[in-house]
């Protein structure tokens, strides 16, 4: 099975996508890899959970990706007296570390982390930015505050601090406990919540050892003012638009998007763009124009996936939402802006041979209109930088490692193929023709190119390109 679009579609796994027949429909609507949500995910419902995407795998005939999401620092008031107070623009408030009942003056902060954080001028935004509340003076213990926005306060509402960059790292107890029950299980990529700084991302590539994939979600400022160090130091990003739009100004979300896809595109690391895609889906079988719009701007921008979360956990038209997006990325990868896109905001091949022959290879593609680059990658770096170019031609990854393949299938363009290793030269040529044909890219006569890293087995060694047609003993097989 292929797609027909490049863009890759993640689609978020809850109450109404968790049996097989659900999890099966929605891989064949166009779901490329499936989000396994920790904060509403218990340890025996995520070994369920990567069970049945590993059986639909198998009668598919195709490596799925899976992405355990941990939830990260939840940062909460504490409760009330009479469960809710009434507050008046311009009133003073306290937040303290005393654990009694709030009252209309005061609440209870029981994060120490944030107290020792803050300093005046700061703002602290309760219940997703409904209360905004201002600094004026703090002694690390307590915080008074200013009230700027709202009128009212109730029982363990969120807070969220954008001025402020805490002390404590990303993982909490629970983060760490869901870290180590999805390393278990062999899921592939782990979305980091809550990065502020680099050191939160190598702290969780640490005790990941390599076994999956580091994605880190921007959804704080912190984390856009150091965007370039945590590129580096993970593997994917995620563009979490939900939270990102409450801890700074909505206005600013549009361009922030756009700045974290294009750096990740330079850096040839996978960009996710996230939240509320498609929300009206929850409840609605058709999307409204907007939300068309904002899916089909994350496909003209290049990002290597879009991702659906309450549209396919929890929503009414789980199949339905899947399928929409599925559509829109094809219809939009079509038009022939899109292609003048990917080719103005192409980045410069590094000097390396390994980007040299990536990009010779897309270049010498589409000059000869040739039906497919065939890249092997055992590490995936090769199928990296192949996706890097964004080629009009279409790409096969072909690995011999089963993890590798199901760990690139969130990243654009790239047609994931489990192999067996090659014998020499010859046989990766013979192999390349015939998955090609396979997997009606090619028909006999026509011709691919491949490259690879030789000697054979070379992890991030790609230094080989080869043009070779496709031949009528293509169609036989092999084994």
């Amino acid at each position: 099975m292929r797609r027909s679009r490049k863009v890759k579609i993640l689609a978020t796994l809850g109450p109404a996508s968790s049996d097989k027949k659900m999890i099966e429909a929605l891989f064949r609507a166009g779901a490329d890899v499936f989000r396994i949500n920790m904060s509403h995910t218990s340890h025996d419902k995520l070994n369920d959970l990567v069970r049945i995407i590993r059986s639909v795998e198998s009668e598919v005939g195709r490596p799925i990706g899976i992405l355990a999401d941990l939830q990260g620092p939840k940062l909460r008031l504490g409760t009330f007296a009479d469960k809710a107070v009434d507050i008046t623009v311009g009133q003073n408030f306290t937040l303290d570390s005393d654990p009694a009942p709030g009252t209309t003056g005061r609440v209870f902060l029981p994060h120490p982390e944030i107290l020792e954080a803050l300093e005046p001028g700061h703002r602290l935004l309760i219940d997703d930015g409904k209360v905004r509340l201002r600094v004026i003076s703090t002694n690390g213990t307590s915080a008074l505050t200013t009230v700027e926005v709202g009128t009212k306060l109730s029982d363990r509402k969120g807070v969220s601090v954008p001025d402020s960059t805490i002390k404590t790292g990303a993982l909490t107890e629970k983060d760490r406990a869901d870290l180590d029950a999805a390393l278990q299980a062999n899921v592939d990529w782990i979305a980091l919540s809550f990065v502020q700084r680099p050191d939160d991302v190598a702290e969780v590539r640490k005790i990941a050892a390599g076994r999956a994939g580091i994605m880190s979600k921007i959804e704080k400022p912190q984390a856009v003012q150091r965007l370039a160090e945590i590129i580096e130091i993970s593997d994917a990003l995620m563009v979490a638009r939900g939270d990102l739009g409450v801890e700074m100004p909505l206005e600013q979300v549009p361009g922030i998007q756009k700045q974290i896809t294009r750096a990740c595109r330079r850096a040839g690391k996978p960009v996710v763009v996230a939240t509320q895609m498609l929300e009206s889906m929850i409840t609605a079988p058709v999307p409204t124009r907007a939300e068309v719009s904002d899916v089909a701007t994350a496909v003209y921008e290049g990002a290597d996936a879009i991702m659906l979360s309450a549209e396919s956990a929890a929503g009414a038209f789980p199949i339905d939402a899947v399928a929409t997006m599925d559509r829109i990325a094809t219809q939009v990868e079509l038009d022939s802006n899109h292609k003048n896109i990917m080719h103005a905001q192409r980045t410069e091949p590094e000097a390396t041979g390994a980007d040299a022959i990536s990009a010779a290879a897309r270049q010498i593609a589409e000059t000869l209109n040739l039906a497919a680059i065939c890249c092997y990658t055992a590490s995936g770096s090769t199928g990296l930088r192949a996706a890097r170019e964004r080629p009009q031609t279409p790409i096969i990854a072909l690995s011999p490692i089963v993890s590798t393949a199901r760990r690139l299938s969130v990243v654009w363009g790239l047609h994931c193929v489990v192999s067996d290793d090659a014998y020499n030269l010859d046989d990766m040529v013979n192999r390349a023709c015939f998955i090609a044909h396979r997997e009606e890219f090619a028909k006999p006569g026509d011709r691919i190119i491949i490259t690879a890293g030789v000697p054979l087995r070379t992890p991030g060694a790609t230094n080989m390109l080869r043009i070779a047609y496709v031949g009528t003993g293509a169609e036989e097989g092999r084994r």
